[in-house]
């Protein structure tokens, strides 16, 4: 805010009229007025001057303070003034740089067409706004935001520029990681499935004529088995070195991590050798590979299409190029199979399901989520839901998770689904807090697949973001399968992170046979959820009471919860609370519905100082 001017007072004018009048008039007490109004007038100024270098000693302090680097520099562009900010940034001092033009520290990363469009838009504009690369002191380069703005004087000539600007380096290295999380796959360095699915499109619509895309999966013939002889380590360093030979051999191609053992290979050819290309890849990726003391030879199992004639979209080739493969597989493995109008959907129902699968991800309209409330055992109250993935087929109506999950698993499916589910959930709660519903913890299930393929993270922090959810409010449950899913690496660090956000943790179908004390102990978990089949025989079979009461007292010595799954009946709800169980979820409260089920009983309960409480009858 401009200070107002100490001329542009009444008072001090009439001061200025009155000074000579003190001398000049001829009656004493005129003079004696005039003196009066000179000091009265004197006094305004003094005060006014008093204000403005007080306020401009405020400002001097706001520009100390401030985060952001501060310069100011004339019309010539020469520095005249900076902040501390400037300095702790760039590593300049102000006497270092007084009188240098401020474009002499950009970095050579910008061409003149960029300073002419600069000068332009701020000459025109009056300011100007946008990302810019600097360089410090010692020399390296960092990326800044900077807004500018040209002060004019009363008859609009530029006397001044006064720039601001933000360090984004730590902004831009953030973006870099996401991106390459998003697209790269961890272990190998080669783009992943999604990235992929970019080049191949890419490449596909810059095919010139005669020329054609000869493209293959190639599988490593049970490779469980290789992995689990040389170790978890070892494994991931034959992996890691498949791709690279692969590359190497497709050298101006694509090659990239499917997933697992998968891998794909793209090259751009213009001769008519795509037999003789498989088999080269076949001989090559064949060769012995050295690992610690021990030569291996792998068994692969290759599908292959080629473009245009297989397909002219990245999806149709795809699916064209997974139907090959398993009918690879299932001819024996250690095949080669290219793809050909044979290999459609009546040769493979689960093919056709796949296909329909993808469909229902690419337009989003079969796919849906069910809710499950989850209940306090003393007082019945819901605090929490899990979130249930279900998919409404046009043609057969609902398909049971268990057909299409492990599907979605097999053929690279369960990232994009998994995704889905992230938003979709978030999606929900958000429209939920709109409505004023009560905002209660969602848990969604994740998979094996999301976290080896390295998306989990972005999708989760985007997912936040976009929605406006708190991390907290986002529970994430992992079965025993997935914590010792070789394939996820290391995953107690992970799990720290995502803790560390805000997420609360859960394993899923605790006690169906992964069950370790060794690793409970030290993994960040919030909550077990005891499996169905523990609680179904309850309260009658002494070996599941046993069970459950075991499982009740060591999560009690760990500061776990535990919520029982699959709770249908008063007997098996009064034994639990007798054993110490807190939480339950199943039948006796409520069945798996879609959201609007779940809104219109949140419509329907009344409320009161204790909260949401959902008291159905139970129906043994």
């Amino acid at each position: 805010m401009r200070p107002s001017s100490a001329f542009n007072r009444p008072l001090l004018w009439a001061a200025m009229v009155a000074l000579p009048a003190c001398i000049w008039l001829p009656d004493p007490g005129l003079r004696t007025v005039a003196v009066g109004i000179v000091a009265t007038g004197l006094w305004v100024a003094w005060r006014q001057i008093k204000r403005d270098r007080q306020h401009a000693d405020l400002m001097q302090q706001a520009l100390m303070l401030s985060e952001e680097g501060v310069q100011i520099t004339d019309a010539d562009n020469r520095i005249l003034a900076v902040n501390p900010a400037f300095t702790r940034i760039t590593g300049f001092t102000e006497d270092e740089i007084r009188g240098l033009n401020a474009a002499s520290l950009a970095a050579a990363r910008h061409d003149a067409a960029f300073f002419k469009r600069f000068w332009q838009t701020l000459h025109s504009k009056g300011r100007w706004e946008g990302e810019i690369w600097n360089r410090r002191k010692q020399g390296d380069e960092f990326p800044e935001w900077l807004r500018v703005k040209a002060v004019t004087d009363g008859r609009g000539r530029i006397t001044h520029y006064v720039g601001t600007f933000t360090d984004i380096s730590v902004h831009k290295a953030r973006e870099q990681d996401l991106r390459r999380i998003g697209f790269e796959d961890p272990l190998t360095g080669l783009p992943n499935r999604r990235r992929l699915h970019d080049l191949m499109t890419s490449r596909l619509r810059h095919l010139r004529a005669g020329e054609s895309l000869d493209m293959a999966i190639i599988d490593i013939d049970g490779f469980k088995s290789v992995n689990d002889s040389l170790g978890v380590e070892q494994g991931d360093r034959l992996l890691a070195r498949f791709g690279q030979r692969l590359a190497h051999h497709v050298a101006g191609g694509v090659v990239g991590r499917l997933g697992g053992d998968e891998f794909l290979a793209i090259r751009t050819t213009t001769f008519d050798d795509h037999d003789n290309w498989i088999a080269g890849l076949r001989d090559h990726l064949g060769e012995p590979f050295e690992v610690g003391s021990k030569t291996l030879r792998l068994g692969l199992s290759i599908g292959s299409c080629r473009a245009p004639e297989d397909g002219k979209e990245s999806g149709v080739l795809f699916q064209r190029l997974e139907s090959a493969l398993y009918s690879a597989k299932r001819h024996g493995r250690n095949v080669s199979r290219r793809f050909r109008p044979a290999l459609d959907v009546q040769d493979s129902p689960q093919m056709a399901l796949v296909y329909s699968l993808r469909d229902a991800l690419a337009n989003g309209e079969q796919l849906e989520l069910h809710y499950q409330t989850q209940h306090r055992v003393m007082d019945g109250a819901v605090v929490g839901m899990e979130a249930l993935l279900r998919w409404r087929h046009p043609e057969h109506g609902m398909v049971s998770p268990g057909d299409f999950i492990p599907l979605a698993e097999r053929h690279g499916l369960m990232g994009p689904l998994g995704n889905w589910v992230i938003d979709e959930a978030l999606a929900q709660m958000a429209r939920w807090r709109e409505m004023g519903l009560p905002q209660l913890p969602v848990w969604i299930n994740i998979s094996a697949i999301q976290m080896f393929q390295g998306e989990l993270e972005a999708a989760l922090a985007s997912g936040l973001a976009r929605h406006g959810i708190e991390p907290a409010q986002l529970g994430l449950e992992l079965t025993e399968s997935v914590l010792l899913d070789e394939r996820a690496g290391d995953i107690v660090p992970r799990l720290e992170a995502l803790r560390a956000k805000g997420h609360r943790i859960a394993i899923d179908d605790f006690g169906m046979g992964y069950s370790s004390l060794s690793y409970l102990k030290n993994l960040p978990l919030d909550k077990l959820k005891l499996d169905r089949a523990f609680i179904h025989s309850l309260p009658d079979d002494p070996a599941d009471a046993a069970i459950v009461s075991a499982v009740l007292a060591m999560a009690r010595g760990l500061a776990l919860d535990v919520v029982a799954e699959g709770v249908e009946t008063r007997g098996q709800l009064d034994f639990l609370q007798r054993a110490g169980c807190r939480l339950v979820q199943g039948y006796l409260y409520s069945r798996p519905g879609p959201a609007e089920v779940i809104e219109a009983q949140w419509q329907a309960l009344k409320t009161d100082s204790a909260g949401l409480m959902l008291r159905a009858e139970p129906t043994a």
